[in-house]
Formats: C-alpha cells, sequence, structure tokens
C-alpha cells in the first residue's frame, strides 16, 4: 500500500501550468471543469480531467462538449438527429424508435488486446446527445481500485439509452465491458442494449475498395477526417502502464485525443449509416464513385431492408466502363437470386468479354453460369454446350499452382457437365 500511496502523492504533486493549452481548436469544444471536487494536480486539470466520487469509490471523467454545429470530416453532428431514425433497420421488427438521444456511442482503451477477465479497460469513452450538443465523457481509472467506482457510475449511466453504438463492439468492447461488470458485481440488471455494430456495415462495402477497414482508414477514405500526430490505438496499453510506473498524466495526453476522436468518428459514421438507410435521401447523398462500392453497398442495403438507392447505384454499376468482373459478378449473383435473369446474363456476357487472360477464373465462373442458364431455363442445350467448352478452356489457361483440390473438383465437374450437355444436344438434333 505504501507504493500506492506514494504514487498518489506524486501525482497529487505534478506541478504545470493551468492555462497550458495541449489540443487543437479548442475553440471549438468546451472542456466541463467542475471546481466543487477534491483539488487535483494542475497537469490532470490542464487535461480537463476532474475527479469523480461515489459510493464504491472515486475514478477521474473528461468531458467535452461539441455544439451541433461542428463539423467532423464530411458531416456535422447536427445530422444525427435527422437520420438516427433509419438506424432502426439493424433491428428488424424490434418495436422501439431509434432515436438520437437514445443512442449511447462507446469505445475502450484497454490493457490488452483480448477479452478475457484479465483485460482491463483503464479508459471508457462515451458519447451521447445532449440537449444542443454531443457530449464526449473519458472515465479513467488512475489504478485497479478505481475500477468499481467507474463500473457503478457506468452502470447506471447506460440504463437510460436503448442502443449501443461501437466498432467492432459486438466482438471486443462490450464482451470486456460485460465481463468486468460481472467480475464487480454488477451482473443483477445488467444493460442489455439493442447493438449498432458499425464495423460490419463498414467492411460489407468497403472490403475490397479500401486498404483497411480499421477506424482511421475509414476515416480518411470515406468521412474526410485527417487525424494529426494521432497516437494509435495499439500504442494506449503501453502507455497506461508507462503512466503506472511514473504517474504522470502527460503520457496519457495522445490516448485522451485518440479516444476523443474516435468518439466523434462513431457519430460521423452513425451519420453516414443513417444517409445511406434514408431512401428520401437517395437522390442528394453522396454516392459511391467505384462500381465495385457501388455493388457492395447496394447489396447491403437491401440486406438492411432498403431498395430505392440499390437500384440507382446497380445501373450505374452496370453501365461503368471499368467496373472489375467480380464486382459484375457480385450483381449478376444477386441478379440470379432475385430471378432478374435478363441482366444478369448481360453481366456474365459482359465479364467474358472484358475479361483478360488475367482475369480467367471470372470469366470461369461467367461460362459455368451462362451453360446452367441456357441448359435449365432456355433448354437450349447447344449454346449451353458451347458456354461449358469455354469455361474449361479459361481453366485450362490458369497457372498450374491454381489446380489444388478444389480446382480439380471444379474440371471434373465441368467435364461431367460437358459430357451430359453433348448427349442432351445429340438427343434433341442440336449436333450431328
Amino acid at each position: 500500500m505504501s507504493g500506492l500511496r506514494n504514487r498518489m502523492n506524486r501525482l497529487r504533486g505534478n506541478g504545470a501550468s493551468e492555462d497550458t493549452k495541449t489540443f487543437e481548436e479548442v475553440d471549438k469544444a468546451e472542456v466541463i471543469l467542475d471546481e466543487e471536487v477534491e483539488e487535483l494536480s494542475p497537469k490532470w486539470k490542464k487535461l480537463g480531467v476532474q475527479l469523480q466520487s461515489n459510493e464504491t469509490g472515486q475514478f477521474l471523467l473528461r468531458k467535452i462538449v461539441y455544439p451541433l454545429h461542428y463539423r467532423h470530416g464530411t458531416h456535422t453532428l447536427s445530422e444525427l438527429g435527422l437520420v438516427a431514425g433509419k438506424l432502426i433497420a439493424f433491428h428488424p421488427g424490434d418495436d422501439k424508435i431509434a432515436e438520437a438521444n437514445q443512442i449511447m456511442f462507446l469505445d475502450l482503451e484497454t490493457t490488452g488486446l483480448g477479452v478475457g477477465t484479465g483485460n482491463v479497460p483503464f479508459m471508457v469513452g462515451l458519447a451521447y446527445l445532449g440537449e444542443d450538443s454531443i457530449i464526449v465523457e473519458q472515465a479513467v481509472i488512475r489504478h485497479p481500485a478505481e475500477e468499481r467506482a467507474m463500473l457503478a457510475y457506468l452502470a447506471e449511466k447506460l440504463h437510460d439509452y436503448t442502443y449501443l453504438a461501437t466498432y467492432n463492439g459486438k466482438t471486443f468492447d462490450w464482451p470486456v465491458m460485460q465481463n468486468r461488470f460481472i467480475l464487480n458485481g454488477f451482473h443483477r440488471g445488467m444493460w442489455q442494449p439493442l447493438h449498432l455494430d458499425f464495423l460490419h456495415p463498414a467492411r460489407s462495402i468497403w472490403r475490397n475498395t479500401l486498404a483497411s477497414c480499421k477506424l482511421s482508414h475509414v476515416e480518411e477514405e470515406r468521412l474526410g477526417i485527417t487525424r494529426l500526430d494521432d497516437v494509435p490505438g495499439s500504442l494506449a496499453p503501453q502507455l497506461y502502464f508507462e503512466f503506472l510506473a511514473t504517474g504522470d498524466p502527460d503520457t496519457l495526453e495522445g490516448v485522451f485525443r485518440h479516444n476523443e476522436i474516435d468518439m466523434l468518428s462513431l457519430v460521423s459514421l452513425a451519420i453516414r449509416f443513417g444517409h445511406l438507410l434514408d431512401d428520401m435521401d437517395a437522390a442528394t447523398f453522396l454516392r459511391p464513385d467505384q462500381p465495385e462500392e457501388m455493388v457492395r453497398t447496394g447489396l447491403w442495403l437491401e440486406r438492411m431492408g432498403s431498395y430505392k438507392l440499390p437500384d440507382i447505384l446497380f445501373e450505374q454499376a452496370v453501365h461503368s466502363e471499368i467496373a472489375a468482373p467480380s464486382a459484375l459478378l457480385m450483381l449478376a449473383a444477386r441478379d440470379k437470386k432475385a430471378g432478374n435473369w435478363g441482366r444478369a446474363v448481360l453481366l456474365w456476357q459482359k465479364v467474358i468479354i472484358h475479361s483478360s487472360h488475367a482475369y480467367g477464373i471470372y470469366a470461369i465462373e461467367a461460362c459455368t453460369e451462362l451453360a446452367m442458364y441456357y441448359e435449365h431455363k432456355q433448354k437450349d442445350f447447344h449454346t449451353a454446350l458451347q458456354y461449358a467448352r469455354e469455361a474449361l478452356e479459361h481453366m485450362g489457361s490458369q497457372p498450374l499452382q491454381r489446380r489444388d483440390k478444389k480446382k480439380s473438383a471444379e474440371l471434373e465437374a465441368l467435364r461431367k457437365r460437358i459430357s451430359r450437355l453433348t448427349g442432351k444436344a445429340e438427343r434433341y438434333g442440336y449436333l450431328k
């Protein structure tokens, strides 16, 4: 206990100028300080941190207020209220209304990367709608003994909300929080939110058009957000352990700012996906300009029950001169399932026409699909046989390393198809 007491004394004794400005654009966000609490080190106050107390103990809390007219990249925060209702599509059939003031945004900075009991969230970032602002809160523990007080505060606050918005929160953030609540005795009446995990639509839409679906990449490439001198989230555990060793709050300055931007970016993602889900907004929304992203966006929207914008995006992709064969095949598969055979056939034919040797694998799929279409739908066994033979030619041109067990099975299936079609064609007089 003496080591902990000494470190606490060091924290209280650190000196620094209170009026030092550490974050950029301080005029755009008001840092709320509560003067009627126990005095903290000036270094904590410089970061806008206050001491919070409840019946279970103490922890630290930082609050930042962003006015709704604040622009974070492409979007202004006020847009959340306009499109939040569309996010109900994440939970079809639920009778609750997705209102902006019912969404709690969450992002953790933890001591590790797993979801096991040894991983502790030392900083819990929250964001929610106030009367005329977005409020960002960052709850922080200076040592493990403060965790229970922080969790007590969070357990009470979260119950006021219906929806939990995260980025990979279903797999990471929320399971970690649930573990900590249970281990600290808060399992009774634990909050059961409706989850809005934005990683999944991000992957559905941007999987092949962005180098990565990490939040930082999505921000820069699709939300118009540029981070300057950002501390990567992967360094947060290291910086926290350095803070535990030195007791210097300045060590966590970059972690505070990183988490703060994460929270604002979660709000921006909610706005972006809300716009996409708003059929009435389809004519004016900034649409994707890459064919594959058009197709992927349309497919995701259809899965979410939205149909106006997908039709527009699909038509743009079909007529694009730069559409990759992979994008055309995705759309063709969608049309086949929907029974839109006319466009599916045109897409398969387009893939074959534009497939060079490098894209022979796509031509194989397109030829095989056309062979099945003409055999089963048109009963045109001669044309079906032609496409089957063309698929075999493309398959034979593939490098030897592609001829694994799966490819060998596909090759055998294709040969059987050709044999069957040859018999049918001869039987019905197509071949002499």
